[in-house]
């Protein structure tokens, strides 16, 4: 009897410390930590790697260090200009520190997340439409600095936030197509007078260097005929010089002739009217 109940006793033994060992000896991957609380107070960060704590009066609780996307529903917001619509995003942030991420908030994750929210409402309605469809990036550092500040006291670092996609209301998108398509068609009246300024003042140029040799004028008149007699066409086009022509614009109009004078009045005869 006394045999057996040794045997029992050591296989007791032994069990009750596989059990503490088991409990003892902690393993937490490169990319986790474990925070160590002794009867409730807080002992710090450890790992990773294998490390041993005592059973039953410490608690490990891991905390993982990895980056977490977290996809900020579609918010509806009004613009400074008081444009409405409906505007999601995207956070990226990790525990920095893992004490202060299991100490200052009861779940990190959900207080980034409501607060990547509000502030997305909050930063937004403060700028015109246009500057949230042409300065996306500098909206998104402001929306990753400010989160960044608030969240840094839970041990949480926000490394980006990025708006995805900005809906509009139909009403809008056919406004913006429209004032596109306007400045469109400016940019392309201001090319078109200046290439129109240009050619003219080329031209402007090439009339004082031909004007002096009046040879060149035919030359030219030649060379624009055969450009106009091309295959296949059956006008043709003989030039004729604004030179013959010059003496019939100059010519002046003939002379009309004088008037005729006046004949004398008659005169009366002698003797008439006398009595």
């Amino acid at each position: 009897m006394e045999g057996q109940t040794a045997t029992w006793a050591g296989i007791t033994v032994a069990a009750i410390g596989l059990f503490i060992l088991a409990n003892a000896i902690k393993i937490v991957q490169e990319y986790e930590r474990g925070v160590i609380f002794r009867l409730g107070r807080l002992q710090g960060a450890k790992g990773p790697g294998l490390f041993v704590i005592i059973p039953v009066i410490d608690r490990m609780v891991k905390v993982d260090l990895r980056i977490v996307t977290l996809d900020v529903p579609s918010q509806e917001i009004i613009t400074r200009d008081n444009v409405t619509m409906r505007v999601n995003a995207v956070c990226y942030f990790r525990v920095s520190d893992p004490s202060a991420a299991i100490v200052q908030a009861e779940h990190y994750g959900l207080a980034t997340h409501q607060k990547a929210q509000t502030t997305l409402r909050s930063i937004l309605g403060q700028h015109d439409l246009d500057e949230l469809l042409a300065e996306r990036d500098k909206i998104n550092a402001q929306l990753q600095e400010i989160i960044d500040e608030e969240t840094n006291v839970w041990g949480v670092k926000v490394t980006a936030v990025e708006v995805k996609d900005v809906e509009l209301p139909e009403n809008m998108q056919r406004a913006i197509a429209r004032q596109a398509e306007a400045e469109r068609e400016r940019r392309a009246k201001v090319i078109h007078a200046e290439g129109e300024y240009q050619a003219a003042q080329r031209l402007a140029d090439a009339a004082q260097v031909i004007t002096p040799y009046p040879a060149a004028i035919q030359l030219r008149f030649l060379e624009t005929l055969r450009e106009v007699a091309t295959e296949h066409n059956s006008t043709t086009i003989f030039p004729v010089p604004i030179d013959l022509f010059e003496a019939f614009l100059t010519r002046k109009a003939p002379e009309a002739p004088p008037a005729p004078a006046a004949a004398p009045a008659a005169q009366p005869a002698a003797g008439e009217g006398e009595s």
